[in-house]
């Protein structure tokens, strides 16, 4: 066998074989990016569903959060619905003309009558002074005091003081009425 005929023999064995190879290292690049493609295909499902849980998982925290701020604006709203009725219930009640005023005086007086010593001092809320002092309480008159109507009476020695303001008297009644009024406004 010639030499150029070994050599030519070579190459076209060496051929054969790179040819070969090729054709594995081109099989093997395919069942190696089809593995890839597979596993990025499932890391991107993945990623897909844990982005679908997060985003209903803020979309339900939303929707709480949103539902408990319109509570706390409704809670807010009827807050300042009742306090604006308070207010208005003590202007009313503040006002010498005030229906059944010096009637309500009037049981007040006989109430304290009933109540207290006759050697106490009366305390009238200036707006009541004249109704109070029309009434011949057997009360010793003293200074005014603060509030809305009505008076207080004292011991002459400071250590008793009974109360017979409108204030208290109306605080209690808005206590007492309380869910009545809500029911009312809110129903």
């Amino acid at each position: 066998m010639s030499l150029e005929s070994l050599s030519s023999q070579i190459e076209a064995e060496a051929k054969a074989e790179a040819e070969e190879i090729i054709k594995a290292a081109e099989d093997q690049a395919k069942i190696i990016r089809a593995e890839a493609e597979a596993e990025a295909e499932n890391h991107m499902k993945q990623a897909l569903s844990r982005a679908e849980k997060d985003a209903e998982q803020i979309s339900v925290e939303v929707v709480a959060s949103v539902r408990q701020q319109n509570q706390n604006a409704g809670l807010i709203a009827r807050r300042l619905v009742l306090d604006d009725t308070y207010r208005a219930a003590r202007e009313a009640v503040s006002t010498s003309k005030m229906k059944g005023r010096n009637a309500l005086i009037k049981a007040l007086v006989k109430e304290a009558k009933s109540e207290a010593k006759k050697d106490m001092i009366m305390h009238p809320v200036e707006v009541d002074r004249a109704t109070i002092e029309k009434e011949k309480s057997g009360f010793k008159m003293g200074d005014s005091v603060e509030g809305l109507g009505g008076f207080t009476l004292e011991s002459s020695d400071g250590s008793v003081l009974l109360d017979y303001r409108f204030d208290g008297r109306l605080d209690a009644a808005w206590k007492e009425s309380l869910s009545e009024i809500n029911t009312i406004l809110f129903g």
